[in-house]
């Protein structure tokens, strides 16, 4: 894990030895530095608590109270009887107890352990589907990092390849105009060839600048995602592979896999399950508890007389409770809560079809993509086997001007086609894992 933390910062002190940077390192490198992240990692933090107050509530607890300020105490006793040894005996003795105006202590110790409280057991649920969804959030989260940061990666990648083949283009067009103008001077070729290798060479200069706008945009937004420094940023295209072919597995196997464990399904499912949890927490049934309890108590009354008032009393037992009326309250909440866990349940149902839908497009762009990727390719190659005889056909008088820079463009357009859609390939990769909950470093690895 400190290696992992350790590459960023020494690309980022030896920028002038970087080179390009893998999709791999572009991640573990934002993990470390991205916001949104470090904000999900606070959030993440607080599933364990919630598991320690789940298992607390069924742990016993005490408590101590203690006061202290003026009292007064008044009682009365007639016809007592009273006897002691050396003292005869009375009848009708009077006894002076009473306190007017005082000193009045209390103090109480009071331990309970439950022993039956569904309210308890539904809060006990609710607080590990929170602690659950906390992890689940995580896990979200981690995902969209990765997929924010190939996004990026990628942009980065297809903004660099923009420029060099702008960059390649400029030159051909630049040699086009100069021999243009060389054989204008040589009464060889019309001016308007000239012109038209001019005006092309003012629209790529136009666009290059655009694309360098472009690709310094694309460059800050990796660079403050991962906290590398621009300079030290440069993505790699991805390259042909095997396995673009088809689409490994089908959609319905994706579809399973996404109804089991896509994040956001399992969220709003939890979310239902704590609504649910809620509406047993106010219901009937769980309004009579049962505890354990042991106590003591004293009370202290003293005046400025002799008397002395003192109470001590002490309780170990079980105690029953069962409300009589809550006045409507209990009765509404739990209403509230079955509404509630209705909306919720309904919400897991739209999220189902949401994702099906998205796992749907995801799988097409997979598996259309790959063909489109050959397509292209083989296009690719056609473009450049048509400039290069356009080229030949100029140079012996066959060809204009004109339709050599035109094969120039097309062969450059097709080019960058192919990385874009070589990248977009590869994200619907990552798409469709992340909606199956499956996206993880090996995937991110296999779309370099």
């Amino acid at each position: 894990m400190r290696l992992r933390t350790l590459a960023p910062l020494l690309l980022a002190a030896l920028p002038g030895l970087a080179s390009a940077t893998g999709l791999l390192d572009a991640w573990r490198a934002a993990e470390q530095h991205d916001r949104e992240h470090a904000v999900a990692r606070a959030a993440h933090a607080a599933a364990q608590p919630r598991r320690d107050q789940a298992a607390a509530l069924w742990r016993p607890g005490v408590a101590l109270t203690a006061a202290a300020g003026w009292g007064q105490g008044d009682t009365e006793m007639r016809g007592a009887h009273f006897s002691a040894p050396g003292m005869g005996a009375a009848s009708g003795v009077d006894f002076g107890t009473s306190i007017h105006g005082g000193t009045a202590t209390r103090w109480a110790l009071q331990a309970s352990q439950p022993l039956y409280n569904p309210q308890r057991r539904a809060q006990q649920q609710q607080l590990g589907l929170q602690a659950d969804m906390a992890e689940l959030e995580w896990q979200a989260a981690r995902q969209a990092l990765m997929l924010r940061t190939a996004q990026r990666y990628f942009d980065l990648a297809v903004a660099e390849e923009s420029l060099r083949v702008l960059d390649r283009q400029l030159a051909a067009v630049q040699q086009a105009a100069t021999e243009a103008q060389d054989r204008f001077t040589l009464g060889d070729a019309p001016v308007t060839d000239t012109h038209e290798a001019r005006a092309r060479l003012a629209a790529l200069r136009a666009q290059r600048l655009a694309a360098q706008t472009a690709l310094d945009i694309q460059r800050r937004a990796l660079a403050d995602s991962t906290g590398l420094p621009p300079t030290a940023l440069s993505a790699q295209l991805p390259q042909a592979a095997a396995d673009e072919a088809t689409a490994p597995r089908t959609l319905q196997d994706w579809q399973q896999d996404a109804e089991a464990a896509n994040p956001a399904i399992r969220l709003r499912q939890l979310a239902a399950d704590i609504a649910q949890a809620e509406a047993q927490r106010h219901s009937r049934a769980a309004s009579a508890t049962v505890d354990l309890v042991a106590q003591a108590a004293q009370d202290r009354l003293q005046g400025g007389s002799s008397a002395r008032n003192k109470n001590l009393n002490a309780l170990v037992g079980v105690q029953l409770t069962v409300p009589l009326s809550t006045g409507g309250y209990r009765s509404a909440k739990e209403q509230e809560a079955l509404r509630l866990h209705e909306a919720a349940q309904a919400q897991v149902q739209s999220t189902r079809e949401q994702v099906a839908q998205q796992v749907h497009g995801a799988w097409l762009g997979l598996h259309l993509g790959a063909e489109r990727v050959q397509a292209l390719a083989e296009a690719l190659a056609a473009s450049e086997a048509r400039r290069d005889a356009t080229q030949l056909g100029h140079a012996v008088g066959d060809r204009t001007l004109l339709d050599r820079l035109n094969t120039e463009n097309d062969a450059a357009a097709a080019r960058l086609a192919l990385a874009q859609a070589r990248a977009g390939l590869r994200l619907d990769r990552l798409r469709l894992a992340a909606l199956a909950g499956r996206l993880d470093e090996d995937a991110l690895r296999g779309a370099e």
